[in-house]
């Protein structure tokens, strides 16, 4: 009889041996096989930008200032920021700093995160435009400006 019941433990023994043993092969594959390799590195950062109060008029000839500022949400040292712009009421010219003017819809790449462009109306009318700073992973953001003639 202590031969039977010897005999039992060890084929029972085997057996819960046995199960453990897939059980454990199955819950090792499952997790191996959920892991992804692929190191996530986040490098597409999202700004902002803020722009200095500016003056709701102008006169033809008049040279306005404006202030920009570039806000990063990450810091990413490949990123590249650019500058187009389009005047759909009035005339006048954008540029920056001392360089030549912006033609409108061109893109220019920007120099730094801190920058000063410059607005010369050319124009007896009131003014608008719209400036777009993008980056090189395709952010962008859209500055509306609106200036009323000062000589009405």
């Amino acid at each position: 009889m202590k031969q039977l019941i010897s005999l039992n433990r060890e084929h029972f023994s085997g057996k819960l041996k046995s199960v453990l043993v897939v059980l454990s092969l199955i819950i090792g594959a499952s997790l191996f096989i959920s892991c992804d390799n692929d190191l996530d590195i986040q490098s597409d950062f999202p700004f902002e930008v803020n722009v200095m109060p500016v003056p709701n008029q102008v006169a033809n000839g008049q040279t306005v200032e404006i202030r920009f500022t570039i806000v990063r949400n990450g810091n990413y040292e490949g990123t590249n920021y650019f500058i187009r712009y389009f005047q759909f009421d009035g005339q006048g010219t954008l540029r920056l700093y001392n360089s030549f003017p912006y033609l409108p819809n061109d893109l220019y790449p920007l120099p730094a995160e801190q920058f000063r462009l410059y607005y010369t109306s050319h124009s007896n009318e009131s003014e608008s435009f719209d400036v777009w700073i993008s980056d090189n992973f395709g952010n962008e953001k859209k500055i509306s400006f609106q200036f009323n003639n000062s000589s009405n």
